[in-house]
């Protein structure tokens, strides 16, 4: 793609960026809530995104599987209060529709297995249901302007200008901090074009390459991103790579879940077969008070 299609296809994504993000006073609730409460916590919420990690590497699923997942269920925490013992069914929902979407079929993990390998403790039953309030309540189709999205669309148009094509600037490890930013729910207050420019320049400043910076500040004018908004999600971008480097943070184990596939532990598994359904749960949302 030429750079004058791929700077069109850029600024039609960031008007419609809008209409994909999580609506900032649910999240803001959500940051300020205490674990142990009868509603979701920042806590609660970050270690089901590693979980969700942990699952996509486990099936072998696409970075933009995880990016989907982790905003479906972002919007959807942020529109509608529920209550923790629900959020397993809510996540490995948002899981599964947006592998639907973006994997190919041959691919894809049936229900009973996506529920066995996950160790959760309702039916296939209550999954398609959850399935169906998600998709109802975010009036979900087959797509989302993410994060991703413009990360993709950053490094095409950082490579295809740069004068020096032997520069590398990995997409796989900028696919894989972006994973490690997602997995703080501080991140999904930032607009999606926002942070990926952060990470962006994050890359480019690790590869020390002028060319590219000249190309990212010409990204940045074209979007009118202002200077002090892009300064204060590249601050927090480098801080939270820092702490996740670091050996003390705790990272998504993607090799805990191999445990339930082999024999000897498999059977002194229950089967989800044997579980009860989740209770109704109540579509009610945020009050007017709470906001």
């Amino acid at each position: 793609m030429d750079a004058f299609k791929l700077m069109k296809e850029l600024r039609l994504n960031y008007e419609q960026e809008v209409h994909y993000l999580p609506k900032k006073t649910g999240l803001s609730l959500i940051e300020s809530s205490v674990q142990g409460e009868s509603r979701i916590s920042a806590k609660c919420r970050d270690a089901k995104v590693e979980d969700l990690w942990s699952l996509t590497s486990f099936f072998g699923y696409s970075t933009q599987t995880f990016v989907l997942a982790v905003n479906l269920l972002d919007r959807f925490l942020a529109m509608m209060r529920i209550q923790p013992k629900h959020l397993s069914c809510v996540s490995l929902s948002c899981l599964h529709m947006a592998a639907k979407v973006t994997e190919e079929e041959c691919n894809l993990t049936q229900c009973d297995e996506l529920i066995r390998i996950g160790q959760c403790r309702f039916t296939v039953s209550d999954l398609e249901r959850m399935e169906k309030i998600v998709a109802d309540k975010l009036n979900f189709k087959s797509k989302a302007i993410t994060a991703l999205t413009f990360l993709h669309l950053y490094h095409q148009i950082a490579r295809s200008q740069a004068t020096d094509r032997n520069e590398t600037l990995s997409l796989e490890k900028l696919e894989a901090q972006l994973k490690a930013c997602l997995c703080r729910i501080t991140f999904s207050l930032a607009k999606p074009s926002v942070l990926a420019l952060a990470l962006l320049m994050q890359g480019i400043e690790a590869v020390h390459s002028e060319d590219m910076l000249e190309i990212a500040y010409h990204i940045q004018k074209h979007l009118k991103i202002g200077d002090g908004e892009l300064l204060l999600w590249s601050e927090r971008v480098a801080l939270c790579l820092s702490d996740y480097a670091s050996p003390e943070c705790s990272k998504p184990d993607h090799r805990r879940l191999q445990w339930i596939v082999s024999r000897r532990t498999a059977q002194n598994l229950h089967s989800y077969r044997n579980v009860p359904e989740l209770p109704t749960i109540p579509e009610g949302g945020w009050d007017e008070s709470e906001r």
